[in-house]
């Protein structure tokens, strides 16, 4: 998310104060870091609304429910299936259906907004300010107590159910409109209700009474002690499906808990979900857990188990009755660079455009006062050269590059002058100046942003591993690596994997969790950048724990960039839906535009770059990028004919082109045009080498997996294969491919099998 509409007026109010107090240097080896703000930079909000013992860990920050600790007046949270919003008049339970909004760049958006909830309260009491109460790994404790009353309120994704319990006193529920009671003799304990063609249920404790109030109101009287009822949206009204949530409602959900496991053998990782419950009464018979389409596509481990289905933003989510289950997924591997190009003329004409690069690679760093985002994307940027001028061995001019951008990354990360890195330990986070896209004010897009430094550092690392020594520079890439990617729960010092959403399976970009519409990530591709960084990092460092935290994080959030951006799978998008990709994700929605401008070229660009070599997942299903590129001339002339345009007219291309070669190597190096525009990630060199690789390798070819972390596989048209493995560690290492192909590759050093 890179812009969002201003802050609400609590936020507002607490991130636009001035910092007067003298910004506490500390040292991290050869970096600093400071302890408050340098003079009047802005400050990071404060999570206000979260219970006493919450507001002791760090702030749970770009999660689906961060609307929730920021706003007095929170937005609507998409739990999926279900929407809850908490208010000061109680809590808001709906179903949401499709919305298809036509716009006018001539395509549509889906939503499924909240609307026409149910509004449940409790009757003894008013309820207080809604806070976070809990946090675990899917699941939110909601708390709208007042005094010593409290309404806690517990909802988890995939879940259609939300559990409350209740201090004293009885139920009340309020509905948006006049309702049919239905299956009034299947048992006493539920209120089943037909309510605007949708079904919805409340199932109190043996002893309570459903008592109507009029046609919009009931009340719920609860036996002494027996505090709670859960309440849910069902698919359905059949009383098979009633009798299904009937069996599984008294299983209030607790805690939820992701695990994963790296096997290095088969190449998979394996993620396990668990929830864990209390039975309120009767027998224990677990919960019913909603599977995404990401986890039920293609999973042999929960097929023949699955139940009813609801119809959402993200497709259909499918329950099942456990209490936990497992998904696997390939990774694919990928190398830090790819080899030098062989052909003559092409080595001739990269050897021309490495030259010019070269001299121009102090301004293609892009300036010194750019903030975070934009000095991390030029350092990156500015490395790719170097892995072309090293693989085609100018070595020379590889040390210049090296020396250039180790020099710029050591002046932000030394903290001189108004470029510096800030931790905030009362909120938990890293904050970075001078301040871009609101990482600061709103907490934004920190995989984004940090995830370039990593990757950066680790392309440093590559080549000097003294470098990322904690004692030199090390120490302040591993603490912008805590900031969006700690694997510890509850900490004080950062939150459990920031911007990562574990059952969803992606990551969210806006801090504060702001809109109607629910969090919302734009550029994938920019998070999965980041996991790669965390990936070659840990490989580089030795550090298993880490490289496997990575390895899960790009493998899960590639699944579901093929499922809710890409849809190769054809499990998500609605019919009415125009585009061919969605560029914009949010809890309640999915678009095809950007916060910044509506060109198509930059509305599908922003899920591809940046290009690397950890980009080739996008080369998944070669037909859909054949039919993303062939979109892209209507949707100009559409944007053309409104009367749009932007400079250069050709803008981008070489990402395109890039992108093609990764379906039809030929089509691409054809498409891409020395001369014209490059996308500021990007370079003519890079585009070049990338492109004349292509046709040299082939296209990824994924069918082949190895036992080792760094490797990737090509095959060219007439079925010949290109293996590649690089070894970052420091002995030699036998590297065995699925198809029975082996490399011995020496430390630090590239191998190439053809």
């Amino acid at each position: 998310m890179k812009f969002i509409q201003a802050c609400s007026a609590a936020v507002l109010l607490t991130c636009t104060v001035l910092h007067g107090a003298l910004a506490q240097p500390v040292k991290m080896g050869a970096g600093t870091y400071f302890l408050a703000p340098k003079g009047s930079d802005r400050v990071v909000p404060t999570a206000v609304y979260r219970t006493e013992s919450l507001s002791k860990t760090a702030a749970q920050t770009a999660q689906w429910y961060s609307t929730l600790i920021y706003n007095p007046t929170p937005e609507a949270i998409f739990v999926q299936p279900i929407t809850v919003r908490p208010t000061a008049a109680g809590f808001e339970l709906a179903l949401p259906s499709k919305v298809v909004v036509p716009t006018e760049r001539r395509d549509t958006e889906i939503r499924y907004p909240h609307t026409d909830a149910l509004l449940l309260s409790p009757t003894a009491f008013e309820p207080g300010q809604s806070r976070l109460a809990k946090a675990s790994d899917w699941s939110i404790d909601i708390s709208l107590g007042r005094g010593a009353d409290d309404m806690r309120v517990t909802v988890a994704h995939g879940s259609p159910y939300a559990y409350l319990q209740l201090s004293r006193g009885d139920l009340r529920a309020r509905l948006p409109a006049a309702a049919e009671r239905i299956h009034a003799d299947a048992d006493p304990r539920v209120l089943a209700l037909r309510l605007k063609g949708k079904t919805y249920a409340l199932f109190g404790p043996t002893g309570v009474r459903w008592e109507p109030v009029s046609a919009t109101e009931w009340i719920g009287r609860l036996p002494p002690g027996k505090g709670y009822v859960a309440a849910a949206a069902l698919p359905d009204d059949k009383a098979p499906t009633l009798a299904l949530f009937t069996r599984h409602a008294y299983s209030f959900i607790q805690d939820t808990h992701v695990d994963w496991r790296f096997d290095k053998g088969s190449s998979q990782i394996e993620t396990t979900f668990k929830a864990s419950t209390r039975t309120m009464e009767g027998e224990d018979n677990g919960p019913l857990l909603g599977l995404y389409p990401h986890q039920w596509f293609n999973n042999a481990s929960v097929q023949n188990k699955l139940g009813p289905e609801y119809d959402t933003v993200r497709g259909k989510i499918k329950l099942l009755a456990a209490q936990q289950f497992t998904t696997t997924s390939t990774y694919t591997g990928f190398v830090p660079f790819w080899p030098a190009v062989a052909d003559p003329a092409q080595k001739t004409l990269l050897g021309e455009i490495m030259k010019s690069d070269q001299r121009n690679a102090r301004r293609m760093m892009l300036e010194e006062g750019k903030g975070p985002y934009w000095q991390g994307k030029g350092l990156q940027r500015i490395l790719k050269v170097m892995d072309v001028a090293e693989q085609q061995g100018d070595m020379e001019g590889r040390d210049r590059l090296l020396t250039l951008v180790k020099g710029r990354a050591e002046q932000w990360l030394s903290g001189e002058g108004n470029t510096y890195f800030h931790w905030d330990k009362a909120a938990g986070t890293v904050a970075a100046y001078p301040e871009e896209f609101y990482t600061v004010e709103q907490l934004n897009d920190h995989h984004f942003t940090y995830g370039y430094w990593i990757h950066a550092a680790a392309d440093i690392a590559l080549r000097d591993p003294a470098w990322a020594a904690t004692e030199k520079w090390g120490g302040m890439i591993d603490l912008l690596i805590a900031d969006i990617a700690t694997a510890k729960r509850g900490g004080a010092e950062f939150p459990f994997l920031r911007n990562f959403d574990p059952y969803e399976g992606h990551s969210w970009a806006s801090g504060i969790g702001m809109g109607a519409m629910g969090n919302n990530q734009e550029s994938s591709s920019e998070a999965v950048n980041a996991w790669a960084g965390l990936i070659l990092w840990g490989e580089i460092k030795g550090d298993r724990a880490l490289r496997d935290l990575g390895l899960y994080l790009y493998t899960t959030e590639i699944d579901a960039i093929n499922h809710y951006w890409f849809d190769i799978h054809h499990t998500v998008f609605a019919p009415e839906y125009k585009s061919v990709e969605v560029s914009q994700v949010f809890g309640g929605m999915y678009a095809h535009n950007t916060w910044w401008i509506d060109d198509p070229r930059q509305i599908k660009g922003i899920n591809i770059l940046p290009l690397t070599t950890t980009s080739t997942y996008l080369a998944r299903d070669p037909e859909f990028i054949s039919r993303n590129v062939a979109s892209l001339k209507p949707e100009i002339e559409v944007f053309n004919a409104r009367g749009k345009s932007v400079t250069p007219a050709d803008i981008w291309q070489d990402i395109f082109a890039e992108y093609l070669g990764l379906a039809d190597p030929a089509a691409g190096l054809a498409r891409w045009n020395r001369w014209g525009s490059f996308e500021l990630g990007d370079t003519r060199s890079h585009a070049l080498h990338w492109l004349a690789s292509l046709q040299e390798m082939g296209t990824p070819d994924f069918s082949v997996t190895a036992d080792t972390t760094l490797y990737q596989v090509f095959k060219k048209p007439d079925g010949s294969k290109t293996y590649l493995a690089y070894n970052a560690t420091r002995v030699p290492i036998s590297v065995r491919f699925s198809d029975g192909k082996s490399l011995s590759v020496a430390p630090g050093k590239l191998e190439r099998l053809q």
